[in-house]
């Protein structure tokens, strides 16, 4: 399925509701770009469409707020009536993510818990190689934190399997698609 027709799916509609015109607060991106570039990694991957979809709502299950929220009446969540597949996908990698944040990285040879799920797997190398991205240009020179997050994107790529070439070309498809939505 291609990303343009993934867009008009209720679980890409889910996230747009959630998200609307919010903003990230450091590089002022929309957060939107964040699914968008995700779903452009798991397309060059090959990733399923229930896996586009989970990666779509993951936002809305990742934090315990974003879960307590997706529980409430007339919640984005609760409005598009999300598929059980997804939705089970979207939990599984709240638990691995989550067990792996940026503050529980000590070491270069932390051990990172994975998914049993490809689909999961998928969605983090999503994750990681967008936050990366973002990270590259807008904070790796001025984050307080930056030599940890360094490392804890390491490790993450690392444990995912994903060389630094193969972010590298990740990175520039992700560059090019963006240079092609251009006016």
């Amino acid at each position: 399925m291609s990303i343009l027709n993934l867009k008009e799916n209720k679980h890409y509609l889910a996230v747009s509701a959630f998200y609307g015109s919010e903003r990230a607060r450091r590089s002022q991106l929309p957060l939107m770009a964040h699914i968008d570039e995700g779903l452009r990694v798991l397309q060059a991957m090959g990733s399923s469409l229930t896996t586009m979809e989970a990666w779509c709502i993951h936002p809305l299950l990742q934090d315990d707020s974003a879960l307590s929220q997706s529980l409430a009446p007339g919640s984005a969540f609760n409005e598009w009536s999300l598929d059980a597949m997804p939705v089970l996908l979207a939990m599984e990698y709240r638990a691995v993510a989550n067990a792996y944040l940026s503050h529980h990285c000590l070491r270069a040879d932390d051990v990172i818990r994975l998914s049993p799920l490809q689909a999961v797997n998928d969605m983090l190398v999503a994750d990681k190689v967008q936050n990366r991205k973002d990270f590259d240009i807008h904070h790796r020179h001025s984050h307080k934190n930056r030599d940890r997050l360094v490392l804890y994107f390491n490790n993450w790529l690392r444990a995912l399997g994903v060389s630094e070439q193969g972010y590298q070309e990740l990175v520039a498809m992700l560059n090019a698609s963006q240079a092609d939505l251009q006016p």
